[in-house]
């Protein structure tokens, strides 16, 4: 159950940076900020992706979709 939180977080952290960024963008000075933006959205993204990869392998994720069984 932990994990699934985790993940629920992480994405709305990742839906935070990427508001955050479209703000910075208005901005013409804030070029560094953008990109730590960015940076942040990134390795958030590839955060979730490994704890899903984990998730399934573990066996503590399971596929949801009703064809799959």
């Amino acid at each position: 159950m932990w994990l699934k939180i985790i993940i629920v977080l992480l994405l709305a952290a990742i839906v935070i940076s990427l508001f955050s960024g479209a703000l910075f963008l208005r901005d013409a000075e804030s070029g560094g900020r953008l990109v730590n933006a960015l940076t942040l959205r990134i390795s958030l993204t590839v955060a979730v992706m490994l704890l899903i990869v984990w998730g399934l392998w573990s066996g503590q994720l399971h596929w949801g979709a009703p064809w799959l069984h």
